[in-house]
């Protein structure tokens, strides 16, 4: 257990955000010492770490909390989405960097604006929002998924795994093929009618969660074979294009 002071010591976070925190429900003390000093075991701190790389991503603290603790909150997903999202924030900086000496070496305007550009972030973000925040997605998926045995979960994920397989079986094809798109077409309904509403934006989102290092990855692969999850992600990337 520590004190908030070593807590604050450890990781930078002042005790009056600590006691914040604890007044909004946001992370509670593990305990309470005898004279009524606030406790903090590794699981707090653990959570106060996911709490923090959220802050970073500039999350607000009402979504984290909602993400934190909804059922469905994986944390070796969610430690997949973060990575992804710092890295595309760190490639955006590169850019920024990169625009500003060119703009310094040139001395004057560069009429350049794609380093501005914040789109890739806000899928992913959305993405994290609408897998475990409290939205109209996240209740659609709840209610789908509250009275299904687990012979039909098992059933559901052998199902999107067997798409996976189709998709590794047309690797040999341009993923921008009729039968490519049509397979995409066909992911997005199996995900609307057994998960939620799979709108454009959040299969983007997915396809971008495909192509990641990661256990997803690593799964579709194992479905398809090797190459499977990227080439159906750029599959997902060209049906996006389109909305």
């Amino acid at each position: 257990m520590k004190t908030v002071h070593e807590v604050e010591a450890l990781t930078g976070v002042s005790v009056r955000t600590l006691r914040y925190y604890d007044q909004i429900g946001l992370l509670k003390p593990s305990a309470l010492s005898a004279a009524g000093y606030r406790l903090y075991d590794d699981e707090a701190l653990d959570r106060l770490q996911q709490i923090l790389l959220y802050r970073e991503l500039q999350f607000p603290l009402k979504e984290i909390a909602r993400m934190l603790d909804s059922p469905a909150y994986d944390r070796s997903h969610a430690l997949g989405h973060q990575a992804q999202l710092l890295t595309l924030k760190k490639e955006r900086l590169e850019k920024l960097i990169e625009l500003t000496r060119r703009i310094q070496i040139m001395g004057g305007n560069t009429l350049d604006f794609s380093a501005f550009d914040t789109k890739k972030i806000d899928e992913y973000s959305a993405l994290a929002r609408e897998k475990w925040g409290d939205t109209e997605a996240y209740r659609e998926f709840e209610q789908k998924h509250s009275g299904r045995s687990r012979e039909e979960e098992l059933r559901t994920g052998a199902d999107m795994m067997q798409i996976f397989a189709d998709f590794g079986s047309l690797q040999d094809r341009d993923p921008a093929s009729d039968a490519a798109q049509a397979l995409v077409q066909r992911l997005r309904d199996f995900i609307t009618a057994h998960d939620y509403d799979c709108t454009p934006q959040i299969l983007s989102g997915l396809g971008q969660m495909y192509a990641a290092e990661g256990e997803m990855r690593d799964n579709i692969d194992r479905a398809g074979g090797p190459g499977t999850a990227v080439f159906a992600a750029e599959a997902v990337r060209i049906y996006c294009e389109q909305f």
